[in-house]
Order: structure tokens, then sequence, then C-alpha cells
């Protein structure tokens, strides 16, 4: 047993590492400290030990050893085999949050030797010229895999000017590699999905230096104006807001530019309209501005959007003419289950910043007893009544301009604004004053390093629950890139044709 005096010692050893920890400017400083706060803590002693009754470690041991000893022997066909049949995002329950609740600094070392393992074995398969397994199998193994497992993706909420926050957390993981391919933007979260979908990596690295971004957005209308039902905020302004950090790209532009799959949610200033989610797919020759503005449109505040898009001819035209559509949080703050749909997509990363929702935000609470079933019912009754009562209003109120209003009401009470993993500011009451004014450059950076902050505390769970959906994603975009499939025109026999030409074979790149 330590005496107390050695007690004593690790405690303050494990204050000072908290204090650096929130002191720390960067992800390796607060590493460090969180590192320390493990070892003073003796958190370290449990990562180093495997057994736990939170996940199956005897299952995740043995796939491990498998995985090293056919990697090792070169053992290809049993080790495409097992790549293809039992790789699952969850094995042993590895993603179980009680995981990656008791260090500071990641979870179980047999978590992060599997996932090294997976990792290495499919850069392997993708980089090794292997006899018996050649490009157009790796090709086919790749893609079938890929869909069986599934991918992660990046849902940023709005928040108006608190959304600057989510640049923050895509700067953290965009430098860590740890960005997702898709993402998501509703609202503010649409203006920085913008920004990120139709700029270059290079193009990003300095967009994130000081200075770079100009977001002078919100200029307030006169009287006259906000009488009319023009909204209480000039579109104009922001309009020019948007077209200085957004790129003149389409949905199909961008998406062949970046490699990145855009999405924003709009949703319907019309009562029969529904909810659309904008992407490369759905709407591939929408402006991403016009989406962008689209999802800005803050009922009340803004006028609603008419989508642009290019023709045929490339000029721009109305899309679906008679529709309007306003703020994508309406509807789809996080539309988890439109972008599962279209982009196989099983895991979600939240960042959270609307003000109304982040102060009921709570971490996966696993504790059981009579405290946290009282502190879970405290806050979650309270919502279970106001949907109640704005789904009664629904059914009973045949009053348009009411039921308008209560039908937006309902759509925001009853969404779900969390994801696997939610990254989410603190609760500062000095923000909300900030939430309709325009950033200064001091205040841009502000919001940009609280996200990152945030962003740390989750960044090995992330990096353990994306790893692999980033493997498949990098080793099938080398694939296509190193490997040109040749249609060849199949052997013709012999005619004396007057007229005829020498036909060069087609080549056909995959998507």
């Amino acid at each position: 047993m330590r005496s107390s005096k050695a007690r004593r010692e690790l405690i303050r050893q494990t204050l000072e590492a908290e204090k650096e920890m929130g002191a720390a400017t960067s992800y390796q400083q607060w590493l460090t400290a969180a590192q320390a706060h493990d070892q003073a803590s003796g958190m370290i002693e449990w990562q180093s030990k495997v057994e736990s009754k939170d996940y199956d470690n005897e299952l995740l041991a043995s796939r491990t050893r498998l995985l090293k000893k056919l990697l090792k022997a070169h053992d290809i066909p049993r080790l495409v085999f097992y790549l293809r049949e039992e790789l699952h995002g969850n094995l042993a329950n590895m993603a179980n949050p009680a995981l990656y609740m008791a260090a500071k600094a990641g979870t179980k070392y047999l978590i992060t030797d599997y996932l090294h393992e997976v990792r290495s074995a499919l850069n392997y398969l993708c980089d090794t010229e292997i006899k018996g397994f050649p490009p157009s199998k790796k090709l086919e193994f790749f893609k079938r895999a890929a869909q069986s497992f599934g991918r992660s993706a990046l849902l940023l909420s709005g928040g108006a000017t608190l959304g600057l926050f989510h640049m923050g957390v895509i700067k953290e993981l965009w430098e860590h590699r740890l960005l997702p391919r898709v993402i998501t933007g509703s609202s503010a979260g649409a203006l920085v999905a913008g920004v990120v979908g139709t700029n270059t990596d290079r193009q990003l690295e300095m967009i994130f230096q000081p200075g770079k971004m100009d977001l002078e957005w919100a200029h307030t209308l006169g009287v006259q104006s906000i009488l009319k039902g023009e909204g209480f905020l000039d579109p104009q302004t922001l309009s020019k807001t948007v077209n200085r950090n957004v790129k003149r790209l389409t949905f199909l532009e961008a998406y062949k530019r970046t490699n990145r799959i855009i999405n924003i949610s709009v949703s319907p200033a019309e009562h029969n309209q529904f909810p659309r989610l904008l992407n490369y797919l759905t709407a591939p020759n929408v402006y991403v501005r016009s989406a962008v503005m689209a999802s800005t449109a803050i009922p009340g505040l803004l006028p609603p959007v008419q989508l642009k898009a290019k023709n045929f001819e490339g000029k721009t035209v109305p899309h679906m003419k008679r529709s309007l559509w306003i703020d994508g949080s309406v509807h789809g703050d996080v539309p988890k289950e439109r972008v599962s749909r279209m982009h196989n997509v099983n895991h979600y990363v939240v960042s959270q910043t609307n003000p109304h929702v982040v102060p009921f935000i709570r971490e996966e609470d696993l504790r059981k007893g009579l405290v946290p079933f009282l502190r879970q019912l405290m806050f979650s009754v309270p919502m279970i009544q106001v949907e109640h009562v704005l789904d009664l209003a629904r059914r009973h109120f045949d009053f348009a301009p009411l039921n308008a209003l209560v039908n937006k009401a309902h759509a925001v009470a009853t969404q779900t604004y969390s994801g696997d993993v939610t990254i989410y500011p603190d609760r500062n009451l000095s923000d909300l004053l900030k939430i309709f004014s325009n950033p200064t450059h001091e205040e841009i950076q502000d919001f940009i390093m609280a996200g990152r902050r945030a962003a740390w505390p989750k960044m090995a769970r992330v990096h353990n629950t994306t790893i692999i959906s980033q493997t498949f994603d990098e080793c099938l975009l080398r694939l296509r890139q190193r490997y040109k499939y040749v249609k060849r025109r199949a052997p013709q026999t012999k005619k004396r044709t007057a007229n005829r030409k020498n036909v060069e074979p087609i080549v056909i790149a995959t998507e």
C-alpha cells in the first residue's frame, strides 16, 4: 500500500496534469498532460490490463493474434477471406463508450493493437504486388469490404456565429487525418461545410490561418423592411460573406475538386414540401453557395431562398422554380437517417453548437442507481412533454399561420441532436451575446480554439472508431489512381470497307 505521503504526491501530480491540460494550446501538449494524468491516477495499468467487463477481450485478442499470424506468413487467401467475412466496426463491443471514460488519453492497448493490425493488413493488400491478386480483384475486394464495413460522417449543426466552433473541430480532425470524407452541414454548419467542401487541402491550410476568414454577415435592416416581412437581417450582406468564403462550384464540381462528399440540409418554406439533403447525388448541378444561403435562412431573420443551379448550357437558372427554402436546422440539424441511406454511413461524429441544444447535452452516463435515474428523468421528461403538447397542437388546430409555426416547433423539438461521438463547447452564457454578431478576427480564432480544445478529449475515440473506414477510403483512392482499365474492342473480321477508320481503344477510369 502507498503511504499517505505518496498518495498526496499522486494527487498533486494529477492536479498539475489537469492544469496543464487546461492550458494546452495544441493537441500534443494536451496529450502529454493527459498521459501524465493517467500515469499518476493509475489508468496506465488499466489500459495495459486486457480484461474488462465492457468488451470481449478474449475475442479481440484472438483476432489480433490471427491477423499477425496471417500477415507474417503472407497467407493472402486466408487474410482476404478473414477481412472480408469477419471485419466489423464494433467487434467485441470495442466501441463501447465506457471504454473511453476511464483514462484521459485513450483506451485499452489491446483495442489499439487490433486496429493497428487491421490497418497494416489493408495497406499491405493495397500496396503490395501479389501473385493471384491482380488490381481488378483488389478493387472488387476493397469496394465490397468497405461497403460492408460502412463509413463515418461528420455532421455540423446550426448555431449562427457560434457555428465557427466547427472550424476548430475540423482543423483538429483534418490535421490528424481523421476528417471524414462525408460532411453534412445545417444552417451555420452549412457555411462551414461549404468552405471545407469547395477548398482543396492546400487552400484549407491557408483558411485556418489568422485573418484569412471574413465573416461579416449580420446587418440589420430598417423598420420598413421588417414590416414588409423581408426579414430582420440583410440577405445581401450574408450573400457577400458566403461568396467570399465558398467557391462558385456545383455539388458535383466540388466533389470532383476535393474528393469530399458535402451535404447541405434545407427545410421547405411551404407546407406541402419536404426537407432535402443536397449533395452531388441528389442535386449535382445546384451551386453550393445557393444551398448555403438557403440553409442559413433563419425564419423571421432572413427571407426564404430559391436555389440556383447550372443548366445543360452552363447558365445559372432557378432550381425547382416554385420552391423556396429556409434554415436546414428546422427539419434536419443532424440528418443521420438521410446521410446513412445515401452514403453508407453507420457512424456519426457530431459537432453541436445550437444554443437551445448544448445546455441539455449530457455525456453518456453509464452509471446505475437512483441518482443517475433522477438526473436523466429531470432532463428528459420536460422534452417529452413539449413534444406531446406540440403534437396535440398540430392535430387540433387548423389555422394556417399557426400551423406553420407549430410544425416548425415540432420539427425542432423531435429531432436527435447528438451522434456516436458528440463534440460541443463549454456552456458559456457570454457566448450567447455573440450569436447574431459579426465576429472579429480575434473572436474567430477564439471560436476555432474552443473547437480544437473540445475535440482533444474525443480524439482517441474518433481515431479508433473511424480509422478502418478511413483506411478503406485511402486504399480505394490509391488503387483508382494507380490503375487504369482499358476496354478493348473485340477482335473484328477483316472487311473491305471504303470509308473504314481505325478505332482507338476506349480508356475508362474507375469512379
